[in-house]
């Protein structure tokens, strides 16, 4: 997808599974079901692990930067099999090199928050079987709030921050925080979100030809537009209730596309507005896989 000087492509770095229930919080299981897929044997839902890759000049230097990095390569068997992580089809690594992108090629990742399907490509094992950044030459973008909330986590989201993911790259002074709302290069604007976990960032790209809004786990998957589908991972659910009434009336009025990290079905989606409330509307595909 071209928007103005900019590229954009949705990769594909792996598949996953989490429950069914979990995903959907209070909503009964023949509704979600309905709404998005049936669970395997183990209630669990087939989920995608997506980022965004967004290349041009920004402020006269080329720039090739990442939102997100999926779930990585270094989670051990017992909880890649709890989580059903399969990267036999899509890795973050081979999916960049089918655009010409090295790892050292990479100036910014910009991660939505630090839970472990979000942060854990961010990190890897080298040759000799440390931890280190995955992306030598970048920097990393992450909330303040967010990076002291992973350090002193909630009980209800501790297990999802992996400190591999992230500590590797405090200690090598490559995170780069950033502050509430703002724009962080020209066209790609942040804004803190409070209902999944403290201060994940949602990044919107602006450009004459539209808008393309990555809201990470506010709109985990095309069946979390329904307001009231929401994930029983959330730390503040009626937060994320709050923040879906704000979000959603602009992104249908103003076209916008939204894309869905985890839906293992559609890429993105319009928005529209029903007589029930908000639902996905046309089926976008950004980037064909």
């Amino acid at each position: 997808m071209q928007l103005g000087n900019l590229t954009l492509e949705v990769l594909e770095t792996g598949d996953f599974a989490l429950d069914g229930g979990a995903m959907f919080g209070v909503v009964p299981k023949n509704l979600w079901e309905k709404a998005y897929h049936a669970p395997d044997e183990q209630n669990r839902i087939p989920m995608k692990a997506r980022c965004l890759l967004l290349r041009g000049a920004f402020d006269g230097r080329e720039r090739v930067i990442l939102v997100d990095t999926g779930n990585g390569a270094k989670i051990a068997p017992k909880l890649a099999a709890i989580y059903k992580i399969d990267q036999t089809r899509y890795q973050l690594e081979t999916s960049l090199a089918r655009f010409g992108v090295k790892a050292d090629d990479v100036t910014d990742v910009i991660l939505t928050h630090l839970h472990f399907d979000h942060a854990g490509g961010a990190t890897r094992f080298d040759e000799a079987g440390k931890v280190a950044p995955t992306f030598p030459n970048a920097r990393y973008h992450v909330q303040r709030e967010q990076c002291d909330w992973a350090y002193a986590p909630a009980d209800k989201d501790r297990a999802s921050f992996m400190l591999a993911d992230y500590d590797p790259l405090r200690a090598e002074g490559m995170l780069h925080f950033t502050e509430g709302e703002g724009e962080l290069f020209k066209g790609v604007h942040v804004a803190p979100l409070y209902g999944h976990t403290k201060a994940m960032q949602s990044v919107k790209i602006v450009a004459d030809e539209g808008v393309v809004y990555f809201g990470a786990d506010l709109f985990p998957t095309s069946a979390h537009v329904a307001v009231p589908f929401v994930m029983g991972y959330d730390n503040f659910p009626l937060t994320t209730i709050d923040e879906k009434k704000a979000i959603l009336p602009r992104a249908a009025e103003e076209n916008w596309t939204v894309v869905f990290e985890h839906d293992g079905f559609t890429q993105a989606a319009k928005i529209v507005r029903t007589e029930k409330g908000f639902a996905r509307g046309e089926a976008v595909m950004i980037t064909e896989w």
